[in-house]
C-alpha cells in the first residue's frame, strides 16, 4: 500500500540510510545509560556524590530506603540504581558491553558470555533491598 506524502518524500530524498546499532556504538549507549537522574539527584540530597565507582555502590547499599514509602518513586528508582550498576559494570570491568534484550531491556554482557539484567536487580534492590548493588558487582567482576 502507497501512501502518497510518504512516496513522494522518499522520491526527493532517497531511502534513510540505517544508523549504527546501539550494541554497535557502546560509548554513546553506555553514556545514554549512565545518566540515571532519578538516582544521582537521591544521593545528592543524601550527601553522596556518585563517581560510577565500586565505593558509590557500596554507599548507595548503606542509605536508609525512605522511597519504600512511594510505590512508584521505588520502581523508577530500581530502574536507575540497575542502570548505575550496569554502568559500574560495564566502566570497571574489561571486555563487559551493553545488548539490548528482544523486549528493550538493557542488560549487561559479561567477559564469560553470561548476561545481567541489571534492571531486575536495581528493581528488587530498591523495593526489597537484596541483592545488595555492591554484591551484584562483586559477582560480576569475578565472571
Amino acid at each position: 500500500m502507497g501512501i502518497g506524502f510518504i512516496e513522494r518524500w522518499r522520491d526527493r530524498h532517497g531511502e534513510a540510510a540505517a544508523g549504527p546499532s546501539p550494541e554497535q556504538d557502546q560509548d554513546s549507549m553506555a553514556e545514554l545509560l549512565s545518566e540515571c537522574e532519578l538516582l544521582r539527584e537521591l544521593a545528592d540530597d543524601a550527601g553522596l556524590r556518585l563517581a560510577d565507582d565500586v565505593p558509590s555502590l557500596t554507599a548507595l547499599d548503606q542509605l536508609l530506603p525512605t522511597w519504600r514509602d512511594s510505590p512508584g518513586t521505588a520502581e523508577w528508582l530500581g530502574n536507575d540504581a540497575g542502570l548505575y550498576l550496569g554502568t559500574v559494570v560495564f566502566r570497571t570491568v574489561p571486555g563487559t558491553r551493553w545488548r539490548l534484550a528482544r523486549d528493550g531491556t538493557p542488560v549487561i554482557v559479561l567477559p564469560d558470555a553470561r548476561e545481567l539484567d541489571v534492571t531486575a536487580f536495581g528493581r528488587s534492590w530498591a523495593e526489597q533491598g537484596f541483592p545488595q548493588l555492591s554484591a551484584v558487582y562483586l559477582e560480576a567482576a569475578d565472571s
